[in-house]
């Protein structure tokens, strides 16, 4: 089987790989990190509960914050990096107040999404907003064929947002990373270019 690779892609599905570009949604902008963004960033980043199911450690200073933004920034114009990230702003304040990445396979048109909010935003479906703003660029200028995300058993909260932006639950995967410690398992959550397509065309006419 041959894969097709990143420059047999049209123009605008490349620059969508590589371009990042910034969303907008009825009350978040979703763009790309800045240096600026530590402070926020940090506000959020070194709470245990928002770390608790995630593969990172809670942030112990601002240093670690602004060291993590100095890592991402120059990521955006490398095109042999196949996982980006975008910063969650809350229009209302313009308080960064999370972050949503996704992970890009051209060759397989899959791609996986990851997320994290700081906890007073739990709740008022500001991650949902976001990840179905990623998963409408994936399908709709990426060319990707499947979406999925991942989550610990124990994080309900994350396991819905992947309910409520279509996905389906396609069964738990045992130990499948060693995280804090331990070997932990990973629920496994999908949605595919298909069934994107016919909730849309429904939305359209119910």
């Amino acid at each position: 089987m041959t894969r097709r690779g990143s420059g047999d892609l049209p123009l605008e599905v490349r620059n969508a790989y590589y371009k990042l570009p910034d969303l907008e949604t009825e009350r978040l902008k979703v763009r790309r990190l800045a240096l600026d963004d530590a402070d926020d960033m940090f506000a959020y980043a070194s709470s245990e509960e928002v770390a608790r199911y995630v593969l990172w450690t809670p942030h112990r200073s601002r240093d670690d914050s602004l060291a993590f933004l100095r890592m991402t920034i120059p990521e955006y114009d490398d095109p042999h990096i196949r996982r980006h990230k975008w910063g969650i702003v809350l229009k209302a304040t313009g308080r960064l107040i999370g972050t949503i990445d996704i992970f890009k396979s051209p060759g397989d048109n899959a791609g996986e999404i990851g997320y994290a909010i700081g906890t007073e935003y739990w709740g008022h479906g500001y991650v949902t907003e976001a990840a179905t703003a990623v998963v409408r660029l994936g399908f709709e200028h990426m060319a990707l064929n499947r979406i999925e995300a991942r989550c610990n058993p124990a994080n309900t909260g994350s396991a819905r947002v992947m309910e409520k932006v279509g996905m389906s639950y396609e069964g738990t995967i045992r130990e499948q990373v060693f995280v804090k410690g331990r070997y932990v398992d990973l629920k496994v959550y999908s949605i595919l270019k298909r069934e994107y397509d016919a909730g849309k065309d429904k939305g359209s006419t119910g």
